[in-house]
């Protein structure tokens, strides 16, 4: 072989094999939804966190910078603070009694042989229905002259104001995010559930353990993954849903009567579309951001317990 293509083959850069390709191929893939993730996502909130400390203006796209202001003018708002706690109460009756319900269903539909997956089909099709369709029959039910005040007449009762009343609202807008998020707890209970190895059961059978005994020993504790799970995305499943709930079962569609049913979601959303207040609106969106952050992680914190059996 002549000098010349000895040297030219030396200094050629070395080929890719098979398993330098494969990393490579699996690297770029996970690329591409990293950049989508950081330009959707991770940048977008970092300028949210740019613009809670502006006097923002929308139409003019002038701002000044006013730092802590608009955080201040937020905790000031009596708005505000109805708004916070509409959203923990959600969060406190929601996720508990979808929690409960869920696992309740799932250990029962567990129980059962025949037409357990018809049984699962019909619990589970409020969870995959439209909320806004959800949202507007329940607003139906519930209106003056709805089903449930017609029904409470017939039986002798005095008419209720429900969502018309500042007391009542709040808990019949939870009471209907629960029954639409129910078919998920059970399916993901379910799946807990079926995970337990029945030789544990039958080790309590043999030892003479009542059936409270056996839920309270061994299915709660191996449960206890699952339930972390559910809990967190419940928690922030019902701060997101929360909007379009409210929205569509409140009287004047913006957290009414007297913002008895506004959650924080609601509150951003009108600061920032209804009255064009961009830096107070991500002030509470950061605010918000941190809430759930902390909760997140005080619920990891809590809840998550180690057993070995």
């Amino acid at each position: 072989m002549p000098e010349g293509a000895i040297a030219a083959r030396k200094t050629r850069s070395p080929r890719l094999n098979m398993k330098q390709k494969t990393y490579l191929f699996v690297y770029t893939c996970l690329l591409i939804p990293l950049i989508f993730y950081l330009t959707i996502r991770f940048f977008p909130t970092l300028y949210t966190f740019n613009i809670g400390f502006q006097d923002y203006q929308i139409l003019t796209g002038e701002h000044e910078y006013v730092f802590f202001d608009n955080y201040a003018a937020i905790f000031q708002d009596p708005v505000f603070i109805r708004s916070l706690i509409n959203t923990i109460i959600v969060i406190v009756f929601g996720v508990l009694g979808q929690v409960i319900l869920g696992l309740a269903v799932a250990l029962l539909l567990q129980k059962i042989n025949r037409f357990k997956g018809l049984f699962r089909v019909i619990y589970f099709i409020p969870y995959v229905t439209s909320i806004v369709a959800v949202s507007w029959v329940f607003r139906w039910l519930f209106m003056n002259n709805g089903f449930v005040n017609n029904f409470l007449v017939e039986l002798g009762f005095s008419p209720q104001g429900f969502l018309g009343d500042p007391e009542q609202a709040i808990y019949i807008i939870v009471g209907t995010m629960i029954w639409q998020a129910l078919g998920f707890q059970m399916v993901i209970f379910l799946a807990g559930l079926e995970n337990i190895p029945e030789s544990f059961y039958e080790a309590a059978d043999v030892d003479g353990a009542s059936a409270w005994n056996k839920f309270k020993s061994i299915t709660i504790p191996l449960l206890n993954p699952t339930i972390v799970f559910s809990v967190v995305i419940g928690t922030i499943t019902f701060i997101q849903v929360s909007f379009t709930q409210v929205v569509n079962m409140s009287p004047d569609g913006a957290g009414g009567p007297l913002h008895s049913t506004i959650t924080v979601v609601v509150y951003i959303y009108r600061l920032a579309f209804n009255q064009f207040n961009m830096g107070m609106a991500s002030a509470a969106t950061v605010v918000l951001f941190i809430a759930i952050l902390m909760l997140t992680l005080f619920q990891m914190k809590v809840l998550t317990r180690k057993f070995d059996y």
